[in-house]
């Protein structure tokens, strides 16, 4: 973190690579020993002193943001955003004696002044605000927590972080009284990183907690499912067109990924040459992302550029084969979260 910045922020300290080098990973602090496997995210380092009592990461996962303040009836976010990607979950407790709103304002500080937009930002005076902390309690169970009962070992019997270490664990650790709930997003490398805190009081303890989950869209590993010769064969026989999601594109390009896809072109491949009499459409398809005339664009370059491939690399002639793009006008599911757009991202194989 720049100098300056950290003069100013001396309880949180926040760095993004883009403005500087992430400090090393805050160690466990004296009073308890961190959960086995945590670490600080490299984009937020916690409040000085704070134990990380619960923590889980993983590699590409989909999860839910919300869109404006309150919940509905099945306390689920309303207006959600999802992103999928790479996820972080961190639960913090600060030492004894600091408050949620000291605790939330320094993490607020430091997001702030790394680029930070809140989208939602509330505290225990507006309404709705103790209860956001339900759009994510279910996340809390698959955390691995610390070991409680090895931290309140440390301390001496009837000392005060003994007595507040008596009846840890379970969703209360999210926080249950005096809650601040922050959610917005920030800009690092060319992509969006979304952060929601939420921190208060831990019920029946004078723990200040403070929940931390970030999400850093990412691609999904191509390549790892293609559709083989045989399974072509039946779908076109049964259905007269099968969709495949096995040919890989970077957005908004046309230019076929060619170690990921070359297994779902193989397939292909082989199944035309199998059946020298069978013509297809090749015909491409995208979500409603975008331009509309620009997508319809894009299908018609990725279709084109499928077919390029079976008739230059595989032999394939060219009179077997036509390329269509229709955009988005064909979906086979909703267009308003990530998971309906990626199905309806496609190449289909359809029988002239």
């Amino acid at each position: 973190m720049p100098s300056n910045l950290a003069r100013h922020f001396t309880a949180a300290a926040f760095c993004l690579s883009s403005f500087a080098i992430a400090a090393p990973a805050s160690a466990s602090p004296d009073w308890a020993i961190d959960v086995a496997g945590g670490e600080d995210h490299p984009l937020i380092q916690r409040f000085n002193n704070s134990w990380m009592m619960a923590y889980k990461k993983i590699g590409f996962d989909q999860t839910t943001f919300p869109g404006k303040l309150g919940l509905d009836s099945h306390n689920e976010f309303i207006n959600p955003t999802t992103v999928e990607g790479q996820i972080t979950r961190m639960v913090y407790f600060a030492p004894l004696g600091k408050t949620p709103l000291e605790v939330h304002r320094n993490y607020e500080q430091a997001l702030k002044a790394a680029g930070f937009k809140a989208v939602i930002s509330c505290t225990p005076r507006d309404k709705g605000c103790e209860h956001m902390r339900y759009g994510f309690d279910d996340h809390y169970s698959s955390m691995k927590e610390a070991d409680f009962r090895a931290n309140r070992a440390r301390h001496p019997e009837k000392s005060a972080l003994n007595n507040q270490m008596f009846s840890l664990g379970g969703t209360n650790m999210l926080g249950t009284d005096d809650l601040y709930f922050t959610y917005g997003t920030l800009a690092k490398d060319g992509n969006t990183v979304h952060v929601m805190l939420n921190t208060g009081k831990v019920y029946r303890t004078d723990f200040t907690t403070t929940y931390i989950e970030i999400a850093e869209p990412q691609a999904m590993q191509g390549g790892q499912v293609t559709v083989n010769a045989d399974t072509l064969k039946n779908a076109l026989q049964s259905s007269g067109k099968i969709a495949l999601y096995g040919i890989y594109f970077d957005t908004g390009k046309a230019e076929i990924k060619a170690a990921e896809s070359k297994t779902q072109l193989d397939e292909m491949a082989k199944l035309l040459k199998s059946q020298p009499a069978l013509k297809v459409y090749i015909v491409g398809h995208t979500d409603n992302q975008g331009n509309l005339d620009a997508n319809q664009a894009l299908s018609q370059q990725r279709a084109q550029a499928v077919v390029n491939a079976l008739s230059r690399q595989y032999q394939i002639a060219a009179t077997r084969l036509a390329s269509k793009g229709v955009a988005s006008l064909a979906p086979v599911a909703s267009n308003t979260d990530e998971a309906g757009r990626a199905k309806n991202r496609r190449v289909e194989l359809v029988v002239q």
